[in-house]
C-alpha cells in the first residue's frame, strides 16, 4: 500500500514575505494576519492528496487569526483526523500568554489512529513531540529549537523516543542551521534516513539556502517519490514523500 505524508512549516497562515526587508515590514502580520495566506496553504495541501499531513507553526484559534482554529479547519477540508497542541511544556509560562497558548502542531491522517501520543522533551522552549500510528508506521511530528546546543539535547531525548526495527518517520522543522551535518549522530544511533539526498534547501521559501525541514525514514520504509515544491505560502517550503512499507 503506498501513502504519502506531506509535511509543512506554514507559519502560522501568515505568507511569506518575500524577503529579509520585507518580513521587517510586515511583522505586525504575526500579531493579525490575512486569512487569504491560510487559505492558499489549505488549498494546496488538499490538491497535494496527502494521506498524512504534519503541520508545524499552526494556530489553533489566537485573535491573530480571528479565532480560527487552522488545524481543525484543515482536517475538515481534508476529512482527516487530526492530533496536536501547544508546543511548549504543560508548564510553561508560554501557555498563559494570549496567541503564544495557541501556537502548536498537529498531525492529520485520513486513518482512525490506533496509538497517539503526545511527548513533551525536557529541554528547550518547543518541547512538543507528537507521535501517532498510521498504518502500523510511527509517524513523529518535531519542530526543534532555534539555539544549537539545545537542539544537540532535544535530538539526543528525540532519538530515545524512536523504536528499533520498526516502520518509522520523523517529520518536521529541525531548524538545522549549521546544515544537515547537525543530524549526522542523530542519524547514526536511529538508523534513520533522508530521502532528500539532493539537500534540496527549504527556507526561506522566496530565496531557499538552507535544508531546515526534514522526513526522515527507517529502513523499514520504502521511498517511491520525493519532492519539495516550489511554493510561496509560508517562509518555508513544503516536504512530499510517496512510500512503501516493507514486507516483514
Amino acid at each position: 500500500m503506498k501513502l504519502r505524508i506531506l509535511v509543512y512549516n506554514i507559519a502560522y497562515g501568515t505568507g511569506s514575505p518575500g524577503s529579509i526587508h520585507r518580513r521587517l515590514l510586515t511583522a505586525h502580520r504575526y500579531l493579525k494576519t490575512n486569512s487569504e495566506h491560510f487559505e492558499k496553504v489549505s488549498d494546496f495541501i488538499e490538491s497535494s492528496n496527502a494521506d498524512i499531513v504534519g503541520l508545524v507553526e499552526a494556530d489553533s484559534g489566537s485573535y491573530r487569526t480571528g479565532y480560527r482554529d487552522q488545524i481543525a479547519e484543515l482536517a475538515a477540508q481534508l476529512k482527516h483526523y487530526h492530533f496536536g497542541s501547544v508546543k511548549y511544556g504543560e508548564n510553561s509560562i508560554s501557555r498563559n500568554i494570549p496567541i503564544l497558548n495557541k501556537q502548536c502542531n498537529a498531525l492529520l491522517t485520513r486513518e482512525l489512529s490506533a496509538e497517539s501520543k503526545l511527548h513533551f522533551l525536557s529541554r528547550g522552549m518547543k518541547k512538543l513531540v507528537i507521535e501517532v500510528d498510521v498504518n502500523n508506521v510511527k509517524v513523529f511530528v518535531v519542530h526543534l529549537s532555534l539555539r544549537k546546543a539545545v537542539r544537540v539535547r532535544q535530538l539526543s531525548l528525540l532519538a530515545d523516543l524512536i523504536p528499533a526495527n520498526t516502520p518509522v518517520i520523523v517529520a518536521g522543522d529541525f531548524n538545522t542551521m549549521s546544515g544537515s551535518e547537525e543530524l549526522q549522530d542523530f542519524m547514526r544511533d536511529t538508523g534513520l534516513i533522508n530521502p532528500n539526498r539532493a539537500e534540496l534547501p527549504t527556507y526561506p521559501a522566496w530565496k531557499p539556502k538552507r535544508q531546515l525541514d526534514y522526513l526522515l525514514h527507517s529502513k523499514e520504509i520504502v521511498p517511491e517519490y520525493f519532492a519539495v515544491p516550489q511554493v510561496d505560502f509560508s517562509d518555508h517550503l513544503p516536504l512530499i514523500m510517496d512510500f512503501k512499507v516493507k514486507k516483514r
